[in-house]
């Protein structure tokens, strides 16, 4: 098991597992069961039936990458701000990369990508349950590849952060940092920091205030620039005419 030594709470409680369908489901299941502990962390070296966002796929091999849950209850925060969940959620996971294993051009990318020169190393699923305007319980899954060095065909532009480094890593310390700098922005949240979780944010956001080319649902192709993100969790592109338009998830599609 993972050595926390630096958390209020965060990993404290870190169920391991050889073998998981999903380490969110299991997460899901126990707060409906008995409602564990704030932090509690489940992870597995291998998972079965594991998703990306909106039901898209993950794929993962065994031992060599990094399936893990953390169940935190942000009660304090208004269902109409949940997007600032996910954007201290993935701050947490850039910092833990940062900081663990100096990964070079790491990015977030929106909503919820791990990018290093323009390969995917990771995704984030959150599920949130709401109760009365606000966010009663949020399971927090982080994928990320990082000793896996080759991937099915069938996967867009994948990468690892082995693949990025040329270092292998050991799961366990990268795990007990990522609960380290998870719960540190959880914290900047729970505080109100929303200002500063969002400027941080765009500090390392893929394509901001840069153009690039960009394609709508309908196919049609563009080019502009990724100005900000609302409140809501849209994206803004300022298009080529000097429109700006708004985007929800799935409604645009980068070209890489």
């Amino acid at each position: 098991m993972p050595v926390i030594a630096n958390t209020l709470f965060t990993g404290k409680v870190f169920l391991q597992f050889t073998t998981l369908p999903s380490t969110n489901q299991y997460a899901l299941d126990l707060i409906t069961k008995n409602k564990p502990s704030e932090g509690t962390a489940i992870s597995t070296a291998y998972q079965t039936e594991g998703r990306g966002q909106y039901g898209s796929q993950w794929i993962s091999k065994a031992g060599e990458n990094i399936t893990m849950s953390v169940i935190f209850y942000p009660n304090f925060l208004r269902i109409s701000d949940q997007f600032f969940l996910n954007i201290a959620v993935a701050l947490g996971v850039y910092e833990g990369l940062e900081r663990h294993c100096s990964v070079p051009d790491l990015k977030l990318k929106w909503p919820n990508d791990i990018y290093a020169n323009k390969l995917k190393l990771g995704g984030i699923l959150i599920q949130n349950s709401l109760s009365r305007g606000s966010i009663s319980a949020s399971v927090i899954g982080v994928g990320i590849n990082l000793n896996q060095t080759d991937f099915h065909p069938a996967l867009p532009n994948p990468g690892s952060v082995q693949l990025a480094t040329g270092k292998q890593y050991d799961r366990e310390a990268v795990m007990a940092t990522l609960c380290s700098t998870l719960e540190a922005r959880y914290l900047m949240l729970r505080r109100g920091e929303h200002d500063r979780l969002l400027q941080d944010y765009y500090a390392v956001l893929y394509r901001f205030r840069e153009m690039a080319s960009y394609k709508r649902l309908d196919g049609s192709q563009f080019d502009g620039e990724i100005t900000g993100i609302t409140k809501e969790g849209y994206l803004k592109i300022k298009i080529e005419n000097g429109e700006e338009e708004q985007f929800n998830l799935k409604e645009v599609q980068y070209q890489l």
